[in-house]
């Protein structure tokens, strides 16, 4: 092995608020070694995801919160290393959740491979990975979009959202996108092909912004941040319409309660539905969900953004950077070539 050392990201304080550099820790770790039916895999990739925020608090959830002085976890991509399992061979690329750290022991079982001939190897985090399987089953399974439906896209600039605008394109609607800076819209617009735009940072009048935008209602809204937006989008809804909840960015970093629209008014007088989910209940599917992104991938109908931050030491400054709206597309870390 080329490098005997491993370090590791651990979460030294809970944040209250916005996170900041001083709740991470990164430190010296012992190298891990493989038993019977695992693998060492030297990591390469990382990704940083809006989720991971509230696994820093201390509260029940869908899944576990961080315990204090441990390694962060979350998506990478490595090459198996030293393999104690028959499934797989040094110089295999391999993807699953494992730490914030150069070098994971994992079981074979929670790992997969990723075919470096099919696609770049980042798209395993990103289109081909947990955020694509995100946006094709949140809009396709609850947002069940009909041609020439209006879809209205939070945080559309994302990882998460500017693959949902895509694949509500491809499913023949008018897809109405919501970003935070110029730059993304024009990204959105030009190269997305999105129908409108707007810019929640600089529009004086959110609500008439979309309303502008959203001439004849809203049938699904593909909610990734929650707050005033989603007000603003929730009273332009239709009769049986359908909202999707992914996620709440701006609600993260709350330290008391957000008090906000009443919702349910709304979705009596319009038959219409909200629904949260996690990419997680689509487990079963998952092969079907890569099949189909990575068929529109190879036919050009899908395109992607990637934001790659280069050091395994600026990891955390990459996942704070994901509440400041720095990413175009999917943000990651790359540790090593």
């Amino acid at each position: 092995m080329e490098n005997k050392m491993n370090r590791k990201i651990s979460l030294a304080s809970r944040p209250a608020g916005v996170p900041t550099l001083d709740n991470f820790e990164i430190a010296d770790a012992e190298m891990p070694q493989p038993q019977a039916g695992e693998i060492l895999i030297r990591t390469l990739y990382l990704s940083v995801d809006p989720y991971m925020r509230g696994r820093m608090n201390d509260r029940k959830s869908y899944i576990p919160p961080f315990a204090l002085n441990e390694v962060i976890t979350g998506g990478v991509v490595g090459e198996v290393v030293e393999s104690r399992a028959d499934a797989f061979q040094p110089g295999d690329i391999v993807t699953g959740q494992l730490g914030w750290q150069l070098y994971s022991v994992a079981q074979a079982a929670a790992i997969r491979k990723v075919d470096p001939a099919l696609a770049p190897v980042t798209t395993a985090l990103g289109v081909l990975g947990m955020p694509g399987l995100t946006a094709y089953f949140g809009l396709l399974d609850i947002g069940q979009p009909v041609a020439g439906e209006t879809v209205v896209v939070s945080g559309a600039a994302g990882a998460v959202g500017t693959l949902v605008c895509q694949i509500a394109r491809i499913k023949g609607c008018r897809v109405v996108a919501i970003a935070g800076s110029d730059e993304k819209n024009r990204y959105l617009t030009n190269e997305l092909g999105v129908d409108a735009v707007v810019n929640y940072k600089t529009s004086t009048d959110l609500n008439a912004a979309l309303r502008e935008a959203c001439p004849g209602g809203v049938d699904v809204y593909f909610d990734n941040v929650g707050g005033d937006i989603s007000d603003g989008v929730t009273v332009l809804i239709r009769h049986g319409a359908r909202i999707v909840i992914c996620g709440q960015i701006s609600l993260y970093n709350l330290e008391e309660q957000d008090v906000g629209l009443r919702v349910q008014p709304y979705l009596l007088v319009n038959s219409a539905l909200m629904r949260g989910f996690i990419v997680t209940d689509y487990a079963a599917r998952s092969a079907e969900g890569i099949g189909q992104l990575g068929q529109w991938l190879a036919e050009g109908r899908v395109k992607y953004a990637e934001n790659i931050v280069e050091g395994f030491e600026n990891t955390p400054q990459a996942f704070l950077g994901l509440f400041s709206g720095e990413n175009l597309g999917k943000q990651l870390v790359k540790v090593a070539d």
